[in-house]
């Protein structure tokens, strides 16, 4: 059965192939490391790419801490236990261009005093400034491909669970298009540890594949100041979306983790207008119509939709 220094490296050497897979489709960008030990335990490699051909901004973290637990992670996070562990592999990237999605992908693993209790989770999710339906579609049905090869209820119920994770409840609308959110996998799920290991690499191994489908398809997408004040909008909720509601932000924090690899997620620039209108941007009003839960995006019909 893999152990936690198996899932470490694993976790390394996947964060390299999508740092090489990403500098090779931007084609200007390069990756700068950041080093970084934890004061409680453990460290990191922080890599951030600025001012490519088309990614403004982009973060590749891997992590791997431990410690002791806090009464503050016992009361915040509701864990139980002396000891924590936690690896993973964290992903945002942002583009330039608004025609361009931004991407978001997380794989990790904990476990609790020297693996007595153990999990997995992780998720990949897409957030179009402008939803493009078809580019949708596609992303949806390469997610449910990985998922189907783990077991053939996988896609529905992690779409769900990322439908209603990556929701902005104050403001009643989803932050993207979704994609998949899963947690607290282990041998309750059926499924060995290896097995569960495997399903997590396998996200992680087709993220840019997934990435190089959507930005092939609108990097070369003309715009305008009404397109890119739009961009600043939506990166606005995307903001307030990990501030308030993420939970990795949250644990982050309150396991003392390294503030500038936490917040490596947030956009350069975003922006915030009070009671801002879009009405002279049509494409804009159909995003805002499409940022809903339980939309089937495998199956999506502009026709019974309305759009």
């Amino acid at each position: 059965m893999v152990d936690s220094k198996q899932i470490v490296d694993g976790f390394k050497s996947i964060q390299d192939e999508i740092c090489s897979g990403l500098e090779s489709l931007d084609g200007k960008g390069v990756f700068r490391e950041d080093n970084w030990d934890r004061s409680g335990g453990g460290g990191g490699r922080t890599r951030v790419i600025r001012e490519g051909n088309f990614l403004e901004k982009g973060g590749v973290n891997f992590s791997y801490v431990h410690g002791e637990l806090t009464d503050l992670m016992r009361r915040e996070m509701g864990m139980k236990g002396e000891k924590w562990l936690a690896t993973g592999v964290s992903i945002v990237l942002h583009p330039i261009s608004p025609m361009v999605p931004i991407i978001h992908m997380n794989i990790r693993y904990f476990e609790l005093d020297d693996g007595r209790e153990w999990w997995f989770g992780g998720g990949v999710d897409l957030t179009p400034h402008y939803i493009d339906v078809e580019m949708t579609k596609k992303f949806h049905n390469g997610v449910k491909s990985i998922c189907d090869s783990f077991t053939n209820t996988a896609y529905d119920t992690y779409k769900k669970w990322a439908d209603d994770y990556f929701y902005l409840s104050h403001r009643d609308e989803t932050r993207g298009v979704g994609g998949i959110f899963f947690d607290h996998l282990n041998e309750n799920t059926g499924k060995n540890k290896d097995e569960i290991f495997e399903f997590v690499c396998n996200v992680g191994r087709n993220f840019v594949p997934l990435y190089k489908e959507q930005v092939e398809a609108t990097r070369n997408k003309g715009y305008g100041e009404l397109e890119k004040q739009w961009q600043l909008i939506r990166r606005g909720r995307y903001v307030e979306f990990n501030l308030v509601w993420d939970r990795g932000t949250k644990f982050g924090l309150v396991s003392n983790g390294r503030t500038e690899s936490i917040l490596m997620s947030l956009p350069i620039t975003a922006g915030w207008e009070y009671q801002f209108d879009p009405s002279d941007d049509p494409e804009a009003q159909k995003t805002l119509s499409l940022l809903k839960r339980d939309i089937n995006w495998v199956d999506f019909d502009c026709e019974s939709e309305g759009t």
